[in-house]
């Protein structure tokens, strides 16, 4: 069996090993580390899921993501219904300050504005609402509000990659250019990738991560 057959079956197999997706409804294919995913699901919450489920496949580089979000008939919701029900979301949840992000919704899909101080607070305002039903998509336009003091950014991030127990490469290199951080190197998996960058925007004083990090 070659490479590529090897991870689109370990794929599936993730797929089918995650609760929150229908993995009959989608399909896999793999090239040379890209994994394509295909196919529909019933909601954006069980989209994201399938993509968040290949990503976390040894041996997956890239994944391009084209799953189609289909609702039945009567659970299709106004785009009104939808901007009222995420607001309330929001407004129900203590880690996002009240009143900073703005939504739009267009043909369900979600768009979210505004600033908040740290980056869990962008993270946990999206994470809210994925599972609101009649969300085909959701894209977070909210921005990290920039710190004054930000001497000392780049080391706090080296400290805090070397301290984690979630990355084990050595090869990782840490720029900063006032808030802006750019990750550089190479690590050995796409959930090493994903967890050096969220330390990096764990960091206080982080506007902009950027990750140039290759997996290998």
């Amino acid at each position: 069996m070659s490479q590529d057959s090897q991870l689109q079956q370990s794929v599936l197999a993730e797929l089918n090993w995650e609760p929150g997706v229908v993995a009959g409804h989608i399909g896999v294919i793999a090239n040379a580390g890209v994994v394509t995913l295909s196919g529909h699901v019933g909601s954006y919450a069980e989209k994201h899921a399938a993509e968040t489920a290949a990503r976390r496949v040894r041996g997956v580089r890239a994944v391009a993501e084209e799953i189609e979000v289909r609702f039945e008939f009567d659970t299709k919701r106004r785009d009104d219904d939808i901007a009222a029900a995420v607001i309330e979301r929001l407004s129900w949840n203590v880690t996002v300050p009240s009143n900073s992000v703005r939504v739009t919704v267009e043909e369900g899909w979600v768009t979210m504005t505004g600033q908040v101080t740290w980056w869990f607070q962008k993270e946990a305002a999206e994470r809210d609402v994925r599972p609101l039903h009649g969300i085909i998509g959701v894209t977070n336009r909210i921005t990290v509000l920039p710190r004054v003091d930000v001497v000392g950014l780049r080391d706090d991030i080296s400290q805090a990659l070397h301290r984690s127990k979630f990355i084990t490469s050595d090869n990782i290199n840490v720029h900063t250019d006032g808030g802006k951080v750019v990750l550089s190197g190479t690590v050995q998996s796409f959930y090493e990738r994903e967890a050096a960058e969220q330390t990096a925007w764990s960091a206080p004083g982080a506007t902009i991560v950027q990750n140039d990090l290759a997996v290998v």
